[in-house]
């Protein structure tokens, strides 16, 4: 299964995609995100000037009004 990176907050989705037998890890640094094949945040920490460095070449998920189902359905979809 893949590499998920998921914020803290999101206890939810991570037990959701653990149940699914995904890899999660705790973003908690850019270095977090840089081996993952998709990460999952809250989309609370956004750059207010629309500058973004990427760390990551997989998808990017904004959990933001999504339910942890809502977020599992689009992970597999991305990385389908």
């Amino acid at each position: 299964m893949a590499r998920i990176g998921v914020e803290g907050s999101l206890t939810d989705v991570k037990e959701a995609l653990m149940e699914m037998g995904h890899e999660v890890v705790d973003l908690r640094s850019a270095e977090d995100a840089a081996y993952c094949d998709c990460c999952i945040i809250t989309g609370q920490d956004k750059d207010v000037m629309g500058a973004q460095d990427t760390v990551i070449a997989g998808p990017v998920i904004n959990a933001q009004g999504y339910n942890a189902e809502d977020v599992c359905q689009m992970v597999n979809q991305k990385l389908s």
